[in-house]
């Protein structure tokens, strides 16, 4: 359904009041100084993300705090999607029904029971789209072959079964992950085509981008073939041009890859690092930097659903950074360390 000129402003303005609620730094750096997770669970008690936490039981531990943030994140994309009505903030909300079938597929990988996978999700996100008899249908299979054969008749059911195949032709996990990854953003590119929207092509075309480029370099770094390597990519007309990408798939290397760059517009991210996998990570944290500053920008202009794709982002990240500090309190990593890790202002 596509959003009329009313429901614009009205998402417009929860975008801005959601904005507006954004933890400011200083509480991000008090979070992270927290000695341990219950002074972490007291402190997030003091911020919005009150609400989510307080079903948390004892003892803690980080997953538990980054499944009821989930939680909470759930609701406020649920409640800007509905309030806009465009099919590229449903296609995003789908990366929560994703991450659940994910997480249920590596655990069927790794040969685990249905009780040992069970506390590990959260079907907040399904029930409120009334979409959890597809992760049920996945958590109930006996084995891998099982799930992929109960999900064949889903939206995902073909991607997923290929995402399967390649991890047991190369039994390399990330790959897998990397499939997933695929179904959002082709999820995102069709609604995006669908939409017509010109304001959204901006900051979704980068998200679009920043997943393209990522798995190429990857895959080249995982000596796939290059009809795998192409396999992965989700084409779309306003995002980084075809020859391009198709000049990186065939590069012999993956630092001739990243050559291809310099005369595009993500010249200034390239990495300084010599090794392949210190390149790919240095490049993946400028883009990610660089992604976030699109969102902040999407506040520029108002009445505009990027606004909407802007908030999604930035709430994302904002629990992202919470769930990573949850992990460094629980391994005692240093709020120096940590605070380096995030990506905020």
């Amino acid at each position: 359904m596509g959003s009329t000129g009313a429901q614009k402003v009205y998402a417009s303005v929860k975008s801005y009041s959601q904005r507006g609620r954004l933890l400011p730094k200083s509480i991000i750096q008090t979070l992270a100084e927290s000695r341990d997770l219950d002074e972490l669970v007291t402190r997030i008690k003091n911020t919005k993300y009150a609400d989510g936490v307080s079903k948390i039981t004892k003892p803690y531990t980080a997953e538990k705090i980054e499944s009821a943030l989930r939680s909470h994140l759930a609701d406020i994309h649920f409640t800007i999607a509905k309030t806009a009505g465009n099919p590229v903030l449903d296609a995003y909300y789908t990366r929560f029904l994703i991450w659940n079938l994910k997480l249920i597929l590596k655990g069927k990988i790794l040969n685990k029971s249905q009780n040992e996978i069970e506390p590990y999700l959260n079907l907040h996100a399904e029930e409120l789209i009334k979409k959890r008899d597809i992760i049920l249908k996945a958590l109930v299979a006996r084995d891998l072959e099982e799930t992929v054969t109960n999900l064949n008749s889903t939206e995902f059911g073909e991607d997923i079964a290929k995402a399967v195949a390649l991890y047991n032709d190369k039994k390399n996990i990330q790959i897998f992950d990397t499939y997933f990854d695929k179904i959002i953003i082709q999820q995102i590119s069709s609604a995006l085509r669908v939409s017509g929207d010109k304001d959204l092509s901006r900051i979704v075309g980068m998200e679009i981008d920043f997943y393209n480029l990522l798995s190429l370099l990857r895959g080249k770094f995982w000596g796939l073939d290059e009809q795998q390597i192409h396999d992965l990519i989700v084409s779309h007309t306003s995002t980084a041009p075809k020859d391009l990408l198709g000049r990186m798939i065939a590069a012999p290397s993956v630092r001739e890859a990243f050559n291809e760059l310099t005369n595009t517009r993500y010249k200034d991210l390239m990495p300084q690092s010599e090794s392949d996998i210190d390149a790919i990570a240095e490049f993946e944290r400028s883009f990610e930097v660089a992604m976030y500053k699109a969102a902040i920008n999407t506040f520029t202009k108002m009445f505009s659903a990027a606004t909407s794709v802007g908030i999604t982002k930035l709430t994302s990240y904002e629990v992202r950074n919470i769930a990573a500090i949850s992990f460094a309190v629980e391994q005692k990593i240093s709020p120096q360390t940590t605070m380096s890790k995030l990506i905020i202002e």
